[in-house]
């Protein structure tokens, strides 16, 4: 056993143990603190398949700005054991049975997976570098330069409209329209 398969069964212990944590959890905000750990460990996975990009743009967009987002929100909701809504039988019985279906048709999908790779050896380390930022870079700077540049001019005028949106002063807003 070497040492990329040691790391890839240590996350995928990590990741099931935080993800059943998000479920598991009485507490809305260890809920998502488990969910931020589940997602790094995601990352991790992406590091080891050689595609860096996807790791950092997981960390940043959902470890990042969305669980902040979500951590807000609940905050903000002020969630407390006498305005949670009463345990319907009915409803925690149709979840079991949902979640029964799902568990087999997971079941079914790693089984056909394996059973096509039987006495086969899979080298997902040295497979390619199609996900490395390199690679990535070469393409938007060179193939899509005027899409990315388009883009680029979007998210200003977006973020300039943001800031003027959401100054209170009326005077900045009567000159903008003038």
């Amino acid at each position: 056993m070497g040492i990329h398969q040691i790391v890839f069964w240590l996350l995928s212990i990590m990741t099931l143990v935080f993800a059943i944590g998000v479920i598991m959890s009485r507490n809305p905000i260890s809920s998502v603190l488990f969910l931020i750990l589940t997602f790094f460990t995601i990352s991790g996975h992406y590091v080891m398949l050689n595609a860096q990009f996807l790791a950092i743009v997981n960390i940043i967009v959902y470890a990042g700005a969305i669980m902040v987002l979500f951590l807000f929100v609940i905050m903000l909701m002020n969630l407390n054991s006498d305005t949670e809504p009463q345990k319907n039988v009915l409803v925690q019985f149709a979840a079991v049975i949902s979640g029964g279906a799902l568990l087999l048709v997971l079941i079914a999908a790693v089984k056909k997976t394996f059973t096509g790779l039987e006495g086969k050896e899979i080298d997902l380390v040295n497979a390619t570098d199609i996900g490395l930022i390199k690679n990535l870079g070469k393409v938007l700077f060179t193939d899509f330069v005027f899409p990315f540049e388009i883009a680029s001019v979007l998210f200003l005028s977006a973020m300039v409209g943001a800031v003027i949106l959401g100054k209170k002063d009326k005077e900045i807003i009567r000159s903008v329209e003038v």
